[in-house]
């Protein structure tokens, strides 16, 4: 089964049978292989005949594809919280007085 759909770069397509996401970075001519990167940031090269076997369709960009840009830093995730400390994980309540507690 041949698809229809053309390589189109920074768009977004998902395998019909499997549901996984991939966009097309790039597209060589010369080589006639198109190049993608799969939603964990995986990248693979498809030649065009490969491109025309695969059973896929258009997707809309996933809500959250951090996956895919492999972000490393808690700040690239728009967060502005960057002094938060391992302890104050184990200790959430030490902030709070007994009158905070009891609504005084």
């Amino acid at each position: 089964m041949q698809n229809e759909l053309d390589p189109i770069i920074d768009q977004w397509y998902a395998h019909k049978d499997k549901g996984q996401q991939f966009y097309v970075t790039a597209i060589d001519e010369h080589d006639e292989s198109v190049e993608v990167q799969h939603f964990d940031g995986d990248l693979e090269e498809i030649s065009f005949e490969e491109w025309s076997e695969l059973d896929i369709e258009l997707s809309e960009e996933p809500e959250n594809w951090s996956g895919a840009l492999d972000v490393a830093e808690v700040d690239d995730y728009g967060t502005e919280i960057t002094d938060t400390q391992a302890s104050d994980w184990s200790e959430p309540g030490k902030d709070f007085s007994k009158s905070d507690t009891l609504g005084s």
